[in-house]
């Protein structure tokens, strides 16, 4: 096989914990793939990622590839963007920087060769990751007991492929389980018997069993999996949360970013804690102005540039201008609010041993929807 048409694997470090672990984890439990690792610079990160990116190289032995979009100009990719945008801030309603700054450089480097991209959602998290478009560009999930993209599933438990998935099984299953796995196969989806029943009772029977007959599926596709013999992962029945993460990064000696780390304030005599909840620019739209007032105080100069963007009617904030939060009084009203909101989730909590109230704030970014 042409190096142009062997299976890549590659791994997108974000600069935050999820995506740093899974690269960890992968170096440990899968020492024989050979992952490419990579990091879409926007040229507004904060210092702590770039920090975290040379530990990783570090521990991983390897190089991490910074890609970078707009890479023969002169000014940083952000400003270079922002500039052919007319000045045109992103936001929640026009997210070009996240297609821009990492979307499209991602995949004008891997090009048309077939590609696994790996994805670092956690089991405790609802949402999908990172599906490309490009049909030669495969996502798998390591940390979730279930390793494969919707996309995937979608085909592979299709009424139509019923009968192929119970002769799968019964080529790979011989257990006192194959009986009902094959009925499980069989049953038809409907109004009452919706796929993500279906997934999780067949993942439920046997998820190592599960993954060998998807594998066998892929085979008669153009995934970039149908290209390979033999595949490690299909042996991962794992399912890693938040706490799994925090493990993994101490114990690497990594360790997490600095801009996770608990600060304490006080309002009204009270104390509270924030934090950043997330990776990517220093100006993300996407952060809570308990955020920004983090941004304010731990790096000022960081919120000053973060100002200096904000034209008439173009502001990070959709109903609030940022000078606006240099106010003292804005700022007790905001702790104030924070500290109210995380009083409330802790009541609400019904065991002590739940995962940290910082988790409640935890969103989605750019870099959290790409990697």
């Amino acid at each position: 096989m042409d190096n142009q048409n062997k299976v890549r694997h590659v791994l997108g470090i974000s600069g935050g914990k999820d995506s740093a672990a899974l690269a960890i984890y992968m170096k440990n439990k899968y020492p024989n793939l050979d992952i490419d690792y990579y990091t879409c610079d926007t040229g507004k990160e904060l210092d702590e990622t770039y920090k975290l990116v040379e530990k990783l190289e570090g521990y991983l032995g390897k190089e991490i590839i910074k890609l970078r979009a707009a890479e023969n100009s002169p000014i940083n990719p952000f400003d270079h963007l922002l500039e052919f945008k007319g000045n045109y801030l992103p936001s929640h309603f026009s997210r070009w920087c996240t297609k821009e700054l990492k979307l499209k450089p991602f995949e004008d480097w891997v090009g048309d060769r077939p590609t696994v991209s790996y994805v670092g959602i956690r089991g405790d998290e609802e949402r999908e990751g990172y599906i490309s478009t490009k049909s030669n560009i495969q996502s798998i999930f390591p940390f979730r007991k279930n390793i494969w993209s919707v996309d995937v599933i979608s085909k592979a438990l299709a009424n139509k492929n019923r009968a192929k998935l119970a002769e799968f099984y019964a080529q790979e299953l011989v257990s006192h389980k194959l009986d009902r796995t094959i009925e499980i196969a069989n049953e038809p989806l409907s109004i009452s018997f919706q796929q993500d029943k279906k997934l999780q009772m067949l993942m439920d029977l046997d998820t190592k069993a599960f993954n060998r007959v998807i594998f066998k599926f892929l085979q008669s596709t153009n995934y970039p999996l149908s290209k390979v013999d033999a595949y490690s992962v299909l042996d991962n029945d794992d399912n890693l949360i938040r706490q799994d993460i925090f493990d993994l990064l101490g114990e690497s000696g990594v360790g997490v970013p600095s801009y996770y780390e608990k600060i304490e304030y006080t309002v009204d005599g009270q104390v509270g804690y924030y934090a950043r909840s997330r990776s990517g620019c220093y100006f993300c739209f996407f952060q809570q102005k308990i955020e920004w007032v983090w941004l304010l105080e731990q790096h000022p100069q960081l919120f000053q540039l973060a100002i200096d963007y904000e034209k008439e009617g173009y502001n990070w904030i959709q109903d609030e201008p940022l000078i606006n939060l240099m106010n003292p009084k804005r700022v007790e009203a905001i702790k104030r609010e924070h500290l109210k909101r995380m009083n409330r989730i802790q009541a609400n909590k019904k065991s002590p041993f739940l995962t940290d109230i910082l988790d409640e704030e935890e969103g989605v970014g750019c870099a959290a929807c790409f990697i």
